[in-house]
């Protein structure tokens, strides 16, 4: 492809990427194929002659289109938001046509110093401490296995980066029952083992509670255990609970523990001053980690790390063969020295435009939209004959089910998957799940770009007609 056709088909492709943004509601949120279907239309062997930029995208259209879940579907409401806009797709363009490998400052500069100003920007305009450093990772599982790392490294007095475990580390991490699962899988990469991952009991609210941890970490020390890390969450995955920052951090002090924050969701929420309760005490900390690419507009993937203190990642990542080392390196952030990765995508250039484009007073105003969205169709749910709320919504994350007292939690589970299931096979809407307690609870997350009125009116009518069908088949 030369020059004159990437400009003749890049115009044709961004016609189709605006005309797909201004008709995505016409498409079903979730394809109606079965496994396989999509893979059975591919060739089994790779094309030795070149096709026409006409032929691939017309298999797009008539191949690939048809088995995606449109995520920025102003009516998919399941998991949390991977939304994006069109500035934050813009920046992805011009950085995928840039093509830097930005894993060092020389590699880079503008790539370094824009990453350094915006984590800075959003550092500031969250209210957090204001010494700390931030660094964009790619996703907040990457952030939280870096920080449980860098825990085991300050730890050990990092030594096991050099010698291995040698035998006698007894190291116990800590997280609530409803931590995600990241949190798990970072003790299975580090070494840590899943067994010295204890959970900790949650209140009535699934936010962990602070006695419990602290008694749970008094029967480690007593029995030989070296506690090292506690994970708190600002917004869990299952049902957005918020665990108390302030006294876990004071908690960890006193046990000389690292405190990481996982807010991978509910952090974009600081941006709101009205939020910013959620972190007091949060300078106790040792890491907080949030994703713009959650609920901040921002493509996938782009999530920011911040540390108190950044020579900890630098001293448990960094990694200096002969080949890497510039004359610049005293004098400047490397940021490939901040994690896991060498190689760095320029996902500042996206957090950049999408900052500038909205100003954080646009962005704000979407957050506070969506927000007043959810407790409209919160009071909906409320109103609802057996319909009941879960857990509180301090969100935008509604969590609810419907309950017919003579019937056993078993039975009742069963009307309400068939429920979700029946709303989500209309391809009109998209809910998910979870277990709270033995019951199983359906989720509303309303947070997509572009989601308005009525688009959850819609969402309702259809919960609504489905509960109906759903009774009459239960009780017949």
């Amino acid at each position: 492809m030369n020059n004159q056709d990437f400009r003749k088909h890049a115009h044709q492709l961004v016609d189709w990427m605006v005309d797909y943004m201004e008709q995505k509601e016409n498409y079903p949120v979730t394809p109606d194929i079965n496994p396989g279907e999509i893979y059975d239309k591919l060739p089994n062997e790779a094309p030795e002659e070149p096709a026409t930029f006409d032929q691939i995208f017309t298999d797009f259209e008539k191949v690939i289109m048809p088995g995606m879940t449109h995520w920025q579907h102003p009516l998919f409401f399941g998991y949390f938001p991977a939304n994006n806009s069109a500035p934050s797709i813009m920046a992805e363009m011009l950085m995928s046509t840039l093509g830097a490998q930005c894993m060092s400052w020389l590699t880079s500069p503008a790539a370094t110093e824009l990453e350094e100003k915006v984590v800075n920007w959003l550092r500031d305009a969250k209210g957090l401490d204001s010494a700390w450093k931030g660094v964009i990772q790619d996703t907040a599982s990457t952030a939280t296995l870096c920080a449980v790392l860098a825990a085991r490294e300050r730890a050990s007095r990092f030594s096991i980066n050099e010698k291995g475990f040698i035998g006698h580390e007894k190291f116990r991490v800590y997280s609530s029952e409803h931590a995600h699962s990241s949190v798990d899988k970072a003790m299975r990469i580090a070494g840590l083992g899943l067994q010295n991952l204890i959970k900790i009991s949650v209140d009535k609210n699934f936010a962990m509670l602070p006695n419990a941890l602290e008694e749970a970490i008094k029967i480690d020390v007593k029995n030989g255990f070296t506690p090292i890390c506690v994970v708190s969450a600002l917004g869990t995955t299952s049902s957005a609970a918020i665990d108390p920052i302030g006294e876990i951090g004071k908690i960890a002090s006193r046990f000389g523990m690292w405190h990481h924050i996982d807010a991978a969701y509910a952090g974009t929420a600081l941006l709101l001053p009205e939020f910013r309760w959620m972190i007091q005490g949060h300078e106790l900390a040792d890491s907080y980690v949030f994703n713009p690419h959650k609920w901040m507009f921002t493509n996938f993937d782009c999530s920011v790390l911040f540390v108190k203190n950044a020579d900890d990642l630098v001293n448990t990542f960094s990694m200096t063969p002969e080949y890497l080392k510039t004359d610049q390196d005293d004098h400047v952030h490397n940021y490939r020295d901040w994690g896991i990765q060498l190689g760095r995508r320029f996902r500042a250039l996206k957090l950049w435009w999408v900052i500038r484009t909205f100003g954080l007073q646009g962005i704000r105003q979407k957050l506070r939209g969506h927000l007043e969205l959810t407790e409209l169709a919160k009071k909906w749910v409320e109103n609802e004959e057996n319909v009941i709320l879960e857990t509180p919504t301090i969100l935008n994350v509604i969590c609810f089910r419907f309950v017919e007292k003579s019937l056993s939690t078993k039975e009742n589970n069963a009307i309400n998957q068939a429920w979700m299931q029946r709303a989500n096979q209309s391809g009109k809407v998209f809910f998910t799940h979870t277990i709270l307690n033995e019951k199983y609870v359906i989720r509303w997350v309303i947070g997509q770009t572009d989601v308005k009125f009525e688009h959850i009116e819609l969402a309702w009518k259809i919960l609504q007609q489905e509960l109906a069908a759903v009774k009459e088949q239960f009780f017949q």
